[in-house]
């Protein structure tokens, strides 16, 4: 496995596989707003995680956090949606490179909130229309239903990473800026 962020593949694979179990896990509690779809808080930690990781951890998060809800909720795994999950992990996690890693420098400029929430936005409408098309082609699911999902997830889950997944972009940028102030004890 090829590295990120200059991870090794061992702590790559944890890093993916604790952000899949809190995605996962997360997308049980939410609240439901239309037919299979719900208002998941979940959302702002596979953004994180794609934000701080990059996208290929983001699709991973995505991908796999997506199937363990699935798994656990007991509705089906639908991997159409899993994919879309992946899709907007992928996009968010452009981030990294687009905002030249400024949240690991300790920094998140107003325009890097707005280029993170504009790849939220654009990760869920892309990610979640190609789900829609999918399940209207391979599971014959009404265009009328999918459609209107795809555009209730888009702006919902835009919606919740704007707020919570910011915030949480904001603590992790001020925790960086914190240990970037330590320096080494050089007495003892």
């Amino acid at each position: 496995m090829s590295t990120t962020k200059g991870m090794n593949s061992v702590k790559m694979v944890v890093v993916i596989a604790i952000g899949a179990a809190l995605y996962g896990v997360g997308g049980l509690i939410g609240v439901p707003i239309f037919a299979n779809t719900m208002l998941k808080p979940a959302m702002a930690i596979l953004a994180l995680f794609a934000a701080v990781y990059g996208p290929i951890i983001g699709f991973l998060v995505g991908f796999l956090g997506h199937w363990l809800t699935d798994l656990f909720a007991g509705w089906g795994v639908w991997p159409t949606w899993m994919l879309g999950s992946g899709i907007v992990g992928l996009a968010i996690g452009l981030f990294v490179k687009m905002s030249k890693g400024c949240v690991e420098k300790g920094e998140l400029p107003k325009s890097a909130i707005t280029l993170f929430i504009i790849l939220s936005f654009l990760g869920n409408f892309i990610g979640y229309m190609v789900s829609a098309i999918l399940d209207y082609l391979f599971f014959a699911e009404p265009l009328d239903k999918v459609i209107t999902q795809q555009l209730i997830i888009a702006f919902t889950n835009t919606v919740v990473i704007a707020i919570l997944g910011t915030v949480l972009l904001l603590l992790v940028a001020k925790r960086n800026k914190g240990k970037q102030n330590l320096t080494k004890d050089t007495t003892a």
